[in-house]
């Protein structure tokens, strides 16, 4: 008997998505407006997720819950390594830290993997349909706001061992409709998801934060140039 989880999750989820969507840096990045250092940073919080992700899906692979939707072509850390390289250049691992944001997401995942691991199965879900439903239209966003070259700084949203998208996404919502589990594990992965898409939330969050300080320095920077030319012209007068 089908659980009905994949709609539940979409249904159960759809006012934390349109939350998160509404943060000022995801709405700046689908109005086409991208700051490259925000960018970049967005990219070394979420290859500590992913890896966070990716560790704990390995380790509970043979779980009941998590064997069915476990997809290794689904994994991110390899590609979010690449576009590191591209962002930090060579030895990039010396570069880049999690903020506390990013901590306090990759210990829940932690946290939940030791003690409920069918509850990684929010997580899974929250991010790699995600990335795999809007991959295509996200990297043509970054690449035209940041000028990036074709095959450089996106290797993030390509799945290049998922020749169908659809076809794929069908057989993962398939996979959570069939799992075998109860009404009130389903009601705690839809709350995890929620939790998810918060811990989500205040990564983006953050980078409003940077976002803010660097458009307040460019702005200070200008009125001193300004300033600075105010003042060279009133001496000229004088």
């Amino acid at each position: 008997m089908s659980t009905n989880l994949a709609q539940r999750l979409r249904e159960g989820t759809t006012k934390s998505h349109s939350m998160a969507e509404n943060v000022s840096f995801v709405k700046s990045f689908l109005g086409g407006v991208v700051d490259k250092k925000s960018y970049r940073k967005l990219v070394a919080n979420l290859f500590f997720v992913y890896t966070a992700i990716e560790e704990e899906m390995s380790k509970n692979k043979n779980h009941y819950a998590i064997q069915p939707i476990y997809f290794p072509e689904l994994h991110r850390k390899i590609s979010l390594s690449k576009d590191l390289d591209y962002y930090y250049s060579a030895g990039w691992q010396q570069y880049i830290e999690p903020s506390l944001a990013t901590k306090n997401y990759v210990d829940r995942i932690r946290e939940i993997s030791t003690n409920q691991p069918e509850l990684l199965i929010a997580h899974a879900y929250t991010r790699y349909m995600g990335d795999l439903s809007g991959g295509q239209i996200l990297k043509k966003i970054a690449q035209n706001a940041m000028q990036l070259p074709d095959t450089q700084g996106t290797a993030f949203y390509n799945f290049s061992t998922i020749h169908d998208d659809n076809a794929f996404k069908r057989k993962y919502r398939d996979a959570l409709d069939d799992l075998s589990i109860d009404d009130t594990q389903i009601s705690q992965i839809i709350a995890e998801a929620n939790v998810a898409f918060n811990l989500n939330m205040k990564i983006f969050q953050e980078l409003d934060s940077n976002l803010i300080r660097i458009m307040i320095m460019l702005l200070s920077n200008t009125m001193n140039i300004f300033q600075n030319k105010t003042l060279l012209n009133n001496r000229s007068e004088i």
